[in-house]
């Protein structure tokens, strides 16, 4: 070796597993925010995916937690490094090599692996993605809607976390060549980041701050939207999610120096309780971020069971096994035609019944939004034609659902759905009903309530009275609806399909509309702001299998047989990402603590050959080794899947203070998933454990 060129890279040489760990922790970082991104930003997802919708904010959420913990991850690899590499940067300072040549070392060596690492890792994050993509669409189901396609700006955030990443790399390369005290810089690898003592209210005041920052975070939209009629700027509240962060911090670290067991034998686990103590910065900060991680994988992979479970058990509890409705202006299939196609079919039509309804305007209020300086406001206005809703004569609700009623003259009664509610979207308190066409007003009582989940959000009024509202509509304000059964319901999806087909086939351009067209909303915002943005979009006849028509389209047919056999094929684009979302949160969390496993089994090297050559035996080594490497896995497993499983059984609940038999059996098929999950992490767990205990020669 004749200069400093080669003797440090003898030194590269010799610590190889250093360098390797870095490139691939920077690699891995970038590799799963690239794939996020891809996906997160392809065309397919937005189209599908409501701008502004619940759905594309949890995804966004999620995003910026997985950000959040590949970038803490990413510099405590860093930092790793840096501590390794302080040894030999000291000793080259006391040899007298200049500051100058180990920056310029190091500075080629970082870039040659930032380089290398981020350039690998977003070149095979799209790659990744379609893969993933593609295997489900192999294993599970394939539409001509789930052909993926990626969009150029995705790439630009991968270049932005490798920029993050790179510059990182540098400003921490930088500082610890910068250092003054070159004892310091030679004892650097030997330092420990211990936690001092931690009080012991820290473990259920640290549980009370979570609490309270879960519920503050999940109000506060509530608070500013309801109470202060102001939409605040996205991101703004999750501040309030801040005293949770602080309060699960507070648990860490209370598990990590105390524990929750008042044992009487303090000293039996003394010797792996202290090296946890003395490494207890490092622990505490890398099992926050696989805390947070989990909860967000967990949050994505209960959507899937949530949405199928609530969809199945509803489909099942339909009182009828067809209906449909249309507007009377439309050339739809009657019964003498959809009897002929049932022939055809071989189906057996058991019952029949259809009924008039007529679209009306009614009372209410609703929110006239202002764009201001300090963002968006709105102001609650009241309007005896605030929006259009369907009603049926009490005799044909009874032809279809054979519930006799008996309504008085002036009193109408709301369908709600089968458990009474809402669903946040029907009021059911009409006071003012008005003919649209004439102008003929009607004051009514609406204190009467029905329950059907397939005439959920219309009326029902009296005979006479139906009568009276009905004179003067045309046939476009006038609408259709049918009900029957068939014998063996679960073997008519050819009939079901060829019948829904036929729907659409006949249905002409003016009902191409969403679900929440309306046509008295139209008429206001038309005269009050001069465009009505539900005319700027539609449902596309030709794709009628895609999501989007089916879940929005306003006369979308309810088939029990259809909706069950195609649920996947229609939502398989929403559980694809989610499931994506998962296996990204999942994949972070076990390469952190797999890095965090191995750089105990290194820190701690010295440490267990000391105890072994003053007797212990490699049971009770093996003991020490399992004790700490359990806790990285297990601590941030229980408190985010706890505190996940908590924050989503609140939010089923305050969506409408209960819990239904519904959602209680999606959490229910929950906790299968989270059975499934942690099966995988204590198997990822046991061979982590044998590899330190490899490593350590125990």
């Amino acid at each position: 070796m004749k200069n400093f060129a080669q003797v440090y890279s003898r030194l590269r040489r010799k610590s190889i597993k250093h360098y390797g760990l870095l490139s691939g922790c920077c690699f891995f970082s970038v590799l799963l925010i690239t794939a996020y991104a891809c996906m997160m930003r392809s065309p397919t997802i937005l189209n599908v995916l409501p701008e502004g919708g619940d759905s594309r904010k949890q995804v966004m959420m999620i995003f910026v937690l997985a950000i959040i913990g590949c970038a803490v991850f990413t510099i405590y690899a860093a930092s790793l490094f840096f501590r390794h590499k302080s040894r030999e940067t000291g000793i080259f300072l006391a040899l007298g090599a200049k500051r100058s040549q180990l920056k310029r070392q190091i500075m080629k060596e970082l870039a040659a692996m930032a380089l290398g690492s981020c350039v690998a890792g977003a070149a095979l994050g799209g790659p990744l993605a379609l893969g993933l993509w593609q295997l489900f669409r192999l294993c599970v189901v394939d539409t001509e809607e789930m052909a993926l396609s990626f969009d150029a700006q995705s790439y630009g955030m991968a270049l932005a976390f490798s920029a993050f990443v790179t510059a990182a790399l540098f400003i921490l390369g930088r500082r610890s060549v910068m250092k003054t005290n070159i004892i310091d810089v030679v004892q650097e690898s030997r330092k420990s980041e211990p936690i001092h003592d931690i009080p012991r209210w820290y473990g259920w005041g640290g549980i009370a701050m979570l609490a309270l920052g879960g519920f503050l975070g999940y109000i506060a939209p509530v608070v500013f939207v309801r109470g202060l009629h102001w939409y605040p700027p996205e991101g703004l509240t999750g501040i309030f999610y801040l005293p949770a962060l602080a309060g699960l911090y507070m648990i860490l670290l209370h598990t990590v120096v105390n524990g929750w067991s008042r044992k009487k034998h303090r000293y039996k686990n003394i010797i792996s309780t202290s090296m946890m103590k003395f490494q207890g910065r490092q622990t505490v900060n890398n099992m926050l971020v696989m805390t947070v991680l989990i909860a967000g994988a967990y949050f994505a992979s209960f959507y899937t069971p949530m949405l199928g479970t609530g969809a199945m058990i509803g489909y099942q509890a339909r009182p009828v096994d067809y209906a449909y409705f249309y507007r009377d202006d439309q050339d739809i299939p009657g019964e003498e035609e959809v009897r002929r196609l049932a022939e055809d079919y071989g189906v057996n039509i058991s019952s029949w019944a259809e009924a008039p309804m007529i679209r009306l305007a009614v009372d209410g209020e609703y929110e006239a939004e202002t764009t201001g300086p300090m963002g968006t406001t709105y102001e609650v206005k009241y309007s005896e034609q605030m929006q259009s809703e369907l009603f049926l004569s009490e005799s044909s609700y009874e032809a279809l659902t054979g519930e006799s009623i008996d309504l008085e003259p002036g009193h109408i009664a709301a369908i709600m759905d089968s458990t009474g509610d809402g669903q946040g979207v029907f009021g059911g308190n009409a006071g003012v009903v008005t003919n649209y066409i004439t102008g003929e007003k009607y004051y009514v009582n609406s204190d009467t309530e029905l329950r059907n989940d397939v005439l959920f959000g219309r009326y029902v009024c009296d005979d006479s009275d139906f009568e009276k509202m009905a004179q003067g509509l045309p046939d476009d304000w006038r609408e259709t609806m049918v009900f029957f059964n068939v014998e063996d319901c679960d073997e008519t999806y050819d009939f079901a399909k060829a019948l829904f087909n036929a729907i659409v086939d006949a249905s002409g351009p003016e009902v191409e509309q969403y679900d929440s067209w309306d046509p008295v909303v139209r008429d206001r915002e038309v005269s009050e702001t001069g465009a009505y943005f539900m005319d700027m979009y539609a449902p596309d006849y030709d794709q009628r299998d895609s999501s989007d028509f089916r879940f929005y389209w306003k006369y979308m047919p309810q088939f029990r047989v259809l909706d069950e056999a195609d649920f996947v094929r229609t939502t398989a684009v929403f559980l694809m990402l989610f499931i994506f979302i998962a296996i990204v949160c999942f994949s972070a969390v076990y390469v952190i603590a797999y890095t965090r496993c191995m750089t105990i089994a290194l820190n701690n090297r010295q440490v267990y050959e000391d105890i072994r050559k003053l007797g212990a035996s490699r049971e009770y080594l093996f003991r020490s080794v399992r004790s700490q490497i359990s806790k990285v896995f297990s601590v941030p497993a229980i408190t985010g899947t706890g505190l996940i499983y908590a924050f989503y059984a609140m939010i089923m609940y305050f969506n409408d203070n209960r819990l239904t038999v519904t959602e209680i059996a999606g959490m229910g098929v929950c906790l299968l998933v989270v059975a499934a999950m942690s099966l995988l992490t204590w198997l990822i767990y046991r061979m982590t454990l044998k590899k330190v205990c490899t490593a350590l020669n125990i």
